[in-house]
């Protein structure tokens, strides 16, 4: 599976796509090339990162499709953006740029960590998280969460924790990531140098993980 094309998948049709920390801009791009939107702001604190994508996306740039933004965040972006996607950076990175900034009517987030930072946020600022699971992509775990900003949704501490979707379906790929991550700690918790407290909370983690696996079966 490839991870641009699975996170591009949550993206519904709009006019206008921030992608906030744009990388090399291949989101942007197969969005685009998808006709999911009739402009896109390319936006990345990097100007190393955002020359990359203003190549890739050279002739989209020249037709006035794309817009390239060098900033942190949603900083300089225009307020028509109806649709927000950030993918690849942390989820307490992601609160921080939303806290900042604004959250338009569509979302699509794909935090490499704290996953259970950005679902809080938005279940506080009552908006309604859609598609909420984890894909295996490229050798690795993601986690993929999108929604609308109105509706409001209700999640319990563990849905918080692991993704509602995730808890509901029990997808194939949640679930070797669960597996994965049960053997990380279990592995660690042998260490001898843990402090009680962290070995507590890994204890406690290994244990709940181990408890939703049993689930399954």
């Amino acid at each position: 599976m490839d991870r641009i094309a699975e996170i591009c998948s949550a993206l519904k049709k709009g006019k206008v796509l921030a992608d906030v920390g744009c990388d090399h801009g291949y989101c942007a791009r197969l969005a685009l090339k998808k006709g999911l939107f009739e402009k896109v702001y390319l936006s990345d604190i990097s100007a190393g990162s955002l020359k990359k994508a203003e190549k890739l996306l050279e002739r989209e740039i020249k037709e006035g499709k794309c817009v390239p933004v060098l900033a942190d965040g949603m900083k300089g972006l225009p307020p028509d953006v109806d649709t927000l996607l950030i993918a690849g950076l942390g989820g307490e990175e992601i609160v921080r740029i939303l806290e900042e900034g604004y959250l338009p009517e569509h979302f699509v987030f794909q935090p490499m960590k704290n996953a259970e930072k950005v679902r809080e946020f938005l279940v506080k600022r009552g908006a309604h998280i859609g598609r909420d699971d984890t894909f295996f992509a490229d050798g690795y775990f993601y986690d993929l969460i999108a929604g609308e900003n109105y509706g409001g949704s209700e999640y319990t501490a563990r849905e918080l924790a692991f993704g509602k979707q995730n808890l509901r379906e029990m997808g194939r790929d949640f679930c070797n990531k669960l597996l994965c991550e049960c053997e990380k700690i279990a592995s660690y918790l042998k260490r001898e140098d843990m402090s009680g407290e962290n070995r507590s909370k890994l204890e406690q983690r290994l244990e709940t993980m181990r408890g939703i696996l049993n689930e399954t079966h």
